[in-house]
């Protein structure tokens, strides 16, 4: 299973009390460039925001149910969070309460979801104490 396949699923598991967004950064191993031999599509180092665009939404084909948005051409939001290659986060009320590590090597979907089962613990004991 993809690390998109694990996500998704991730994404419907939790979907009572988590949003989820992916933000679609460089390509990490564009066909014109650091090319990976296991690639199942052939994604050119992008050039303009159109063709970040398309390879977003060719992502988006491949997980339907979760948001996908596209960085900037000048990687914002991947500058900003430190994202490249991959990267999970978890944004709560502003502030980021769980950063996993860089991918491919630190992207633990198993950390994510135990953090999820945790915060989903914790509001169902919420309500329950009332």
């Amino acid at each position: 299973m993809t690390r998109l396949k694990a996500f998704q699923r991730l994404v419907l598991q939790y979907a009572d009390v988590a949003d989820a967004l992916v933000i679609y950064i460089e390509e990490a191993h564009p066909s014109d460039g650091w090319v990976s031999s296991d690639a199942p599509y052939q994604i050119f180092k992008h050039r303009s925001l159109e063709e970040r665009l398309r390879a977003a939404r060719l992502m988006a084909r491949e997980a339907p149910g979760v948001a996908i948005v596209a960085d900037s051409m000048e990687n914002s939001c991947n500058s900003a969070y430190g994202a490249y290659f991959d990267r999970l986060y978890i944004v709560q009320d502003g502030k980021v309460v769980y950063q996993g590590g860089r991918g491919p090597e630190g992207y633990r979907i198993s950390e994510l979801r135990n953090w999820l089962d945790q915060y989903r613990t914790r509001l169902r004991d919420a309500v329950i104490r009332v």
